[in-house]
């Protein structure tokens, strides 16, 4: 993975917003900007090879962040597959990191990604990857959906459409936006223009849903702001603080 990538899927009525990060310290910036708009890490590592370098990377930027990732350790079926050697290999690389107790306390999940199966020990039995869907929605906190405040979003990503143009592709931390709405862009150095959104999509599955309305806690792609970048924030009015 060279650029992050997102998409989403509703498990018991709960949407799971997910964003796939580069895993390599080459593209170091990128991954910060994600970290900073997730709730938590599924930190995916094999079962035969154990824990790489980009591994350690991305677990060391999690932790700095004050994250709990979850473990899952994939391709338990391989011939050489080692899931007990690697498990404590990764409890070694969180201790290294300075993971604090509660990071240290992490979950494991065993998994195998082709066949679309995990389980919580290797003894049990499973065809699907409900275990590891159950464990996210048992151990992620609620993304923070306060609609009350003013609108507030931060893209970490741009896209690019032939007839909508430039995209910023970013949470909502704060508060409820609607398409046509005017909006003011905000740099950390108090500079602002303003703008407004023609068109919003979310993500489902691998597709793009195109909706009216979106609120915090959603992850958006939003169009009519052809000179957005990276780390902007995205508010309502100019007296709003800009995010870090």
């Amino acid at each position: 993975t060279i650029y992050a990538k997102n998409t989403s899927l509703y498990y018991k009525g709960v949407k799971i917003n997910i964003v796939d990060t580069p895993g390599h310290a080459d593209f170091g910036s990128e991954v910060e900007r994600v970290l900073r708009s997730i709730d938590s890490v599924i930190l995916v590592v094999d079962a035969q090879e154990g824990p790489m370098p980009q591994t350690k990377f991305v677990l060391k930027k999690s932790l700095e962040l004050g994250l709990k990732p979850i473990v899952v350790i994939n391709k338990i079926d391989k011939p050489a597959a080692q899931p007990d050697v690697v498990h404590d290999q990764v409890l070694e690389l969180f201790m290294d990191l300075g993971a604090n107790d509660e990071q240290l306390n992490f979950k494991t999940v065993y998994a195998i990604g082709k066949l679309g199966v995990a389980k919580l020990s290797l003894s049990d039995s499973s065809n699907n990857l409900n275990p590891l869907l159950d464990t996210i929605l048992a151990h992620v906190p609620p993304a923070p959906s306060d609609t009350s405040v003013p609108f507030r979003m931060q893209p970490f990503n741009l896209g690019y459409d032939n007839f909508l143009g430039r995209l910023g592709i970013g949470r909502i931390y704060e508060g409820t936006v609607k398409t046509g709405e005017k909006v003011v862009i905000k740099k950390t150095s108090d500079e602002t223009r303003t703008g407004t959104i023609t068109k919003m999509h979310t993500f489902e599955g691998f597709s793009k849903k195109e909706v009216a309305e979106a609120g915090a806690g959603d992850i958006v792609m939003i169009a009519g702001l052809p000179d957005i970048y990276i780390g902007e924030t995205i508010c309502k009015d100019a007296s709003q603080e800009a995010l870090p």
